[in-house]
């Protein structure tokens, strides 16, 4: 065994130790058709008002860009499959979807200690520079994956395993070793489409790409502002994010539960009920996800979100926590209360409308008031 095989397999072996469910290497230069594929996507505004992917766009097609002695990219996967059906809970319109990959611990937090020791076993053996990523900078960890061996870029855009389906939390070493490559996965979703056809907004305009400007779960997380008017009923009782178009994926037949414990879902977050949901104030709702990824988007956008899965409930019981919400001190979350009291309540909304309108100021919720539903 070469000098440079046994370290790859002292890292593989470390990897796996560390929890590690995926490890693959490709070379920096390995995919020099990112920066016409991104230029495409920005140029078609699939970016949405994420200014950030365009500001960066340089560092982010090409990794000797972010960093120029980087030469090789070491992918590693955690597998975060769930133990519920993601599908099942939107047929249930009084309790909150949540995302399977933010039901418990930020998996920023978690993989990355497990990156810097990686990497801090690869510099002490190599000598060579290392820098580690999950989602921190411009690196498009996915592609770098599939160039890896780690799986493909499906339809969806996510990438997908043989052995973990569509469930893999993704990281990245870049180094200035130069280690020999990974066999790259070939793609192989063949003829299927059905990530594309469940899509509720259309928001693939075409196999392997995805326009940020009608995906839920940009909408649900991402998205500052009010929700358009045409992506609230589709949104349904989705509250953070939307597995749909992951959790149909065939490949997931081989899939299986995560085996790191801090990535299951925590019983309170399983099935919670949209009533007890809406009444969270600020330091309820970080108490409740504390250590989420969700804690991110901040009370005002999450209770959106809520708001507008109450609206879709069709539950008139329901009207009365849009109600008391009318008056928040968030424009945003009054906007939302707005649009799902007239939902349920369209004669309680229509009596209430003249007095509101009199003291508002908001144009975006003087516009719900207004505005059709």
């Amino acid at each position: 065994m070469s000098q440079a095989d046994a370290l790859i397999a002292e890292l593989r072996t470390r990897a796996t130790a560390l929890g590690f469910d995926a490890f693959g290497i490709a070379a920096t230069n390995s995919r020099p058709d990112l920066p016409e594929r991104l230029r495409h996507a920005l140029s078609e505004g699939y970016h949405a008002d994420m200014d950030w992917m365009e500001e960066t766009e340089a560092r982010r097609a090409n990794p000797n860009v972010l960093w120029e002695d980087a030469r090789s990219a070491i992918l590693l996967g955690v597998n975060y499959g769930p133990d519920f059906d993601p599908l099942e809970l939107l047929q249930h319109k009084d309790i909150g979807a949540i995302s399977a990959y933010s039901r418990n611990r930020d998996y920023h937090d978690i993989i990355k200690g497990k990156l810097k020791e990686l990497a801090g076993l690869l510099a002490r053996r190599s000598g060579a520079e290392v820098k580690v990523f999950v989602d921190t900078a411009p690196l498009m960890e996915k592609p770098f994956a599939e160039a890896a061996g780690l799986g493909w870029q499906g339809k969806h855009t996510v990438l997908v395993s043989r052995e973990f389906g569509s469930w893999l939390f993704l990281g990245a070493i870049l180094t200035s070793a130069d280690l020999p490559a990974s066999k790259p996965f070939r793609e192989s979703c063949g003829s299927c489409t059905r990530c594309l056809d469940i899509c509720p907004t259309n928001a693939f305009p075409a196999p392997f790409q995805l326009d940020s400007r009608k995906c839920l779960a940009y909408y649900s997380v991402e998205h500052k502002g009010p929700i358009p008017r045409e992506f609230r009923s589709p949104m349904g009782n989705r509250i953070y994010g939307c597995d749909d178009c992951l959790a149909v994926c065939p490949w997931n037949k081989f899939a299986s539960v995560s085996r790191e414990a801090k990535l299951r879902s925590r019983p309170e977050l399983e099935r919670p009920a949209l009533a007890d949901l809406v009444t969270l104030d600020d330091p309820a709702f970080r108490a409740l996800f504390a250590g989420s990824p969700a804690k991110r988007i901040g009370h005002a956008r999450f209770i959106r979100n809520v708001l507008i899965g109450i609206g879709n409930s069709d539950n008139p019981a329901l009207a009365d926590a849009a109600l008391a919400r009318l008056d928040d001190e968030s424009p945003l979350i009054r906007g939302a209360a707005i649009w799902a009291l007239r939902r349920l309540n369209a004669a309680r909304a229509e009596a209430l409308k003249d007095n509101h309108l009199s003291r508002e100021t908001d144009p975006d919720v003087r516009a719900e008031w207004q505005g059709d539903v």
